[in-house]
C-alpha cells in the first residue's frame, strides 16, 4: 500500500503543479504516512499545500476536481489536505488561515454544489496549528521549498490549544469513536508532560509504560485497531472512566 500512496503522491504533485503554477511555494506530508504508522483502512494522506499568493474560484476548482478524483484511489479515509499562503506561516498566524481545505467528510457537499464549496471553504482552523507542528519537526517536503523555510512552529500555547480543542469533549464523544480518542488523549498527555510529538501508535506505547496497570489493555486494544482496521468494541463505562481520567490528567498539567 505504501507504493500505491507514493504513485499518489507523485500524480498529486505533477498535477498541482500543472494546475497552480509559480504560484505553488510547496507540497508537505505530515500523519500517519509520515510519521511510519500508516494503515491503509483507518489512516488518510495529510496534505499541506503553501501557495504565495491567493488564487481564483476558476481556479480552485480545477484544483478539487483533481483532488477528489485522486481521492477515490486513495485509502478508506482518502486524502484531506489544506491550502495555506506563504504568508502566514513564518511567523505563523493561529487560529491559521487558509484558502482551501479538503477532506472526504466534505466530499458529498463538494459534489452536490462545488460552487457554493469553494466560495465558503475559505476561513480558519485551530487544527492547522497541529498539522504544522508535526510537519516541521516529523513531516516530509513532497516538493518545493524544504519545509523549516516555509514553516515555523507554533507557539506552545497555540499548538497545546490546537490539540486540546480535539479531545476536550472526549468523556461525551468516546464511546462513538474509541480508537481515535483513546489515542489522542494519549498523546496530547505525552506532550503536556515531556513535551513529545508523537503519532497515535506512539502515544499508545508511551501509555503503556506510564499509565495505571487497569488502562493497559483498553490502550492496547485501540493501537491494535488502530494498526489492522478492525473495530473495537468498548465498554461504555470503562472508556468514559478512561476519558475522564485522561482530561483529569491533562487539566492538572
Amino acid at each position: 500500500m505504501e507504493r500505491v500512496c507514493q504513485s499518489l503522491l507523485a500524480e498529486f504533485t505533477e498535477r498541482s503543479r500543472e494546475i497552480l503554477g509559480d504560484n505553488l511555494t510547496g507540497i508537505y506530508l505530515h500523519g500517519s504516512l509520515a510519521m511510519g504508522c500508516f494503515c491503509w483502512q483507518e489512516s488518510d494522506i495529510d496534505l499541506l499545500v503553501a501557495v504565495k499568493n491567493p488564487f481564483p474560484d476558476v481556479q480552485k476548482r480545477r484544483y478539487m476536481d483533481m483532488v477528489t478524483e485522486l481521492n477515490g484511489r486513495g485509502p478508506a479515509k482518502g486524502i484531506e489536505l489544506s491550502v495555506i499562503r506563504e504568508s502566514v506561516c513564518r511567523p505563523p498566524v493561529y487560529p491559521t488561515p487558509y484558502e482551501l481545505h479538503f477532506s472526504i467528510a466534505h466530499l458529498d457537499w463538494y459534489r452536490r454544489d462545488p460552487g457554493d464549496y469553494i466560495r465558503k471553504m475559505k476561513g480558519t482552523d485551530k487544527d492547522l496549528a497541529a498539522h504544522i507542528m508535526i510537519l516541521y519537526y516529523r513531516g516530509k517536503t513532497i516538493f518545493g521549498k524544504p519545509c523549516r523555510e516555509v514553516f515555523l512552529p507554533p507557539f506552545d500555547g497555540e499548538y497545546f490549544d490546537s490539540i486540546w480543542c480535539d479531545v476536550q469533549n472526549a468523556a461525551e464523544e468516546i464511546t462513538g469513536n474509541p480508537v481515535y480518542l483513546i489515542l489522542n488523549l494519549c498523546r496530547v498527555l505525552a506532550y503536556k508532560k515531556e513535551h513529545l510529538i508523537l503519532s497515535k501508535e506512539e502515544g499508545a506505547s508511551w501509555a503503556l509504560d506510564r499509565l495505571p496497570a487497569g488502562y493497559r489493555t483498553l490502550i492496547f486494544q485501540a493501537a491494535e485497531a488502530y494498526r489492522t482496521g478492525a473495530s473495537m468494541d468498548v465498554g461504555e463505562s470503562c472508556a468514559v472512566e478512561f476519558a475522564e481520567y485522561m482530561l483529569r490528567e491533562i487539566r492538572k498539567l
